[in-house]
């Protein structure tokens, strides 16, 4: 079993993008952009850790079947894109776990 955490790796078109893990290793949110530099990608996380206990920052939504969230500042960019989920129910226990665990996770340079 592994920690909560967040870890920065580049894509295919060579931005930084970060991913916050849950305990299991399971993704639960991603970046929402790619990043040109290292330091707007911890820039990125850093706001995701301030918003994240934010409820009101979290916008729910479905597709098709699906259901997904976003995490945005308060300025109302999208910070982050869940994964996506069969139930309601496993989106919101989702939300939960960014919230509890997105403040406090170290972050892991797989760069």
């Amino acid at each position: 079993m592994n920690n909560p955490r967040f870890t920065i790796s580049k894509d295919s078109a060579n931005e930084f993008r970060f991913l916050l893990r849950a305990i299991n290793g399971e993704p639960i949110l991603r970046s929402s952009e790619g990043y040109s530099t290292k330091q707007g990608c911890l820039v990125g996380i850093a706001s995701v850790k301030e918003n994240s206990p934010i409820d009101d920052r979290y916008k729910r939504g479905t597709s098709g079947i699906q259901y997904y969230f976003t995490l945005h500042a308060s300025n109302g960019k999208t910070l982050g894109i869940s994964e996506m989920y069969n139930t309601a129910q496993s989106r919101n226990n989702g939300i939960d776990a960014v919230k509890r665990d997105a403040p406090n996770a170290p972050i892991e340079d797989l760069t």
